[in-house]
């Protein structure tokens, strides 16, 4: 490449490793959601107006966007040699210009003015315009680059793109060739699959109501699958939508989504694919299982774009989609599900919920407010006043169910549910305790299915459960 030509870079999936117009979508989606998709819908066929339209709702910090890594060594190698290192692009000229200032490229700008869309034969023409034939070095990653190439001096393609490195060498251009694209086992770290193990809370009912058939059994399995599927769904609508907060944090940065790893619209297109398998299989397991499931993707959006922001009610909303899992298990497996069961459960998600906060307020580096959310480190104290309320409640419910009616023809032995509560709440107070000092994973319930001290504690409670119900007296005779 000649030092003297100017070089020329396409930025959404070359200079960086995202697209803008996604990020401003999802960074309107989580600052004005109502407004953005109704800007979505009117200026739909209007790219360029949709650009500038979304830039302005979104408000975009530039600075965050990840970068490629190889692209930007050659635009720095290009500034310290004097070249003249150019960004065009089809994103909003605004935002163009913002990044090319903070990077110390050329003010000279190609980009979407809300009028026209600068992408392919326009961006060309445009480009031709300016340096004339031959006049400048380009690279990109599109299909809509190879109207660009022909007419560079060199050709720098990013990513694997055989058609054109064949079209291009075959009309005698000088290529450059660098690495690019993604990987599939990024995409399945944003899917979070360690996360599915919480989806064994569906398995709850069917032990409360000592239901061990293997036809109950493959019934709720199947809804821990449609439900796995459903929250992988979320995971990535929640990680598009916090984009910004992750970038900041001191190690969800490293999130597919929020490095770059994986490009937006291929999040989009797996959040869709694995939303439709979850819907699937809650038709197939009935009407009531479904309602459920539509019931808990609807407060997981919703949680994702305004209630996590809101203090107390991002906890109570937590210990919800918690319950709903519970709920979801006995509607798969058509069982029975105690109302005190709920009244006892609702508060352990509570506590678990506080917990979550608790741990993420801990490990921050400063008393400010975490971003997006509503709690620092100054709001230890009432995370953990509210997390005992809830180790109360619990077992306070909990014994009041030891006196029905229910507890009495289910556990003939009833008086080891009262010792059953001494390793329950002391896997509770652990919880909470770990939490407080910083000492767990940011998900309670992913760090308890790994903790092997508390899972001892859990196993012993129900273990004692089952011997006061009888249960391991009928399977193994003692």
């Amino acid at each position: 490449m000649n030092k003297a030509r100017p070089l020329v870079l396409d930025v959404d999936g070359t200079f960086l490793r995202t697209d803008m117009l996604f990020e401003c979508f999802w960074s309107g989606l989580s600052r004005a959601p109502w407004k953005t998709i109704k800007t979505a819908i009117l200026h739909m066929n209007d790219r360029a107006r949709l650009k500038q339209e979304l830039a302005a709702i979104a408000q975009l910090r530039t600075d965050l966007l990840p970068t490629n890594a190889e692209i930007k060594r050659l635009a720095d190698e290009g500034k310290a040699s004097g070249r003249e290192v150019v960004l065009a692009s089809a994103s909003d000229q605004k935002l163009v210009e913002q990044l090319a200032t903070e990077h110390g490229l050329s003010s000279r700008v190609f980009a979407s003015d809300g009028a026209k869309n600068m992408k392919g034969s326009a961006k060309a023409a445009a480009l031709v315009d300016a340096f004339g034939e031959g006049g400048f070095d380009y690279a990109g990653d599109s299909s809509a680059d190879k109207r660009i190439w022909p007419h560079a001096d060199t050709a720098i393609i990013v990513g694997a793109m055989p058609s054109a490195k064949a079209e291009l060498t075959a009309a005698g251009i000088n290529l450059v060739e660098l690495s690019g694209g993604w990987r599939k086992r990024d995409l399945l770290r944003a899917l979070r699959p360690h996360q599915w193990v919480k989806n064994v809370l569906l398995f709850l009912p069917i032990l409360a109501a000592h239901d061990f058939t293997l036809h109950t059994f493959l019934l709720v399995a199947l809804g821990m699958a449609s439900f796995s599927a459903a929250a992988s769904c979320i995971y990535v609508v929640n990680d598009l939508l916090d984009l910004e907060a992750d970038r900041l944090h001191a190690t969800k940065h490293r999130r597919p989504f929020a490095s770059g790893a994986v490009p937006i619209s291929v999040g989009m297109a797996a959040c869709a694919i694995v939303g439709m398998i979850a819907l699937g299989i809650s038709l197939y397991l009935g009407w009531a299982f479904f309602a459920v499931i539509l019931t808990y993707m609807a407060l997981s959006l919703a949680y994702s774009l305004r209630l996590k922001r809101m203090r107390w009610i991002d906890i109570a909303t937590l210990a919800s989609l918690y319950t709903i899992r519970v709920l979801a298990g006995a509607a798969a497996g058509k069982v029975f599900i105690s109302g005190f069961m709920l009244v006892f459960i609702f508060p352990v998600f509570i506590s678990l919920g506080c917990v979550k906060r608790l741990t993420e307020v801990a490990l921050a580096d400063t008393d400010a407010r975490l971003p997006g959310r509503g709690y620092g480190k100054p709001d230890r104290g009432d995370l953990l006043n509210v997390a005992s309320l809830g180790v109360l409640g619990a077992l306070g419910s909990f014994f009041l169910y030891t006196l029905t009616e229910q507890a009495r023809e289910l556990y003939p032995t009833l008086w080891l549910l009262w010792v059953a509560m001494v390793p329950m709440a002391l896997w509770l107070i652990r919880m909470v305790r770990l939490g407080y000092f910083g000492r767990q994973d940011y998900d309670p319930i992913v760090f308890a299915l790994r903790d092997k001290r508390g899972l001892g504690l859990l196993m012993f409670t129900l273990a004692l459960m089952f011997y006061a119900a009888g249960i391991w007296q009928r399977w193994f005779g003692f």
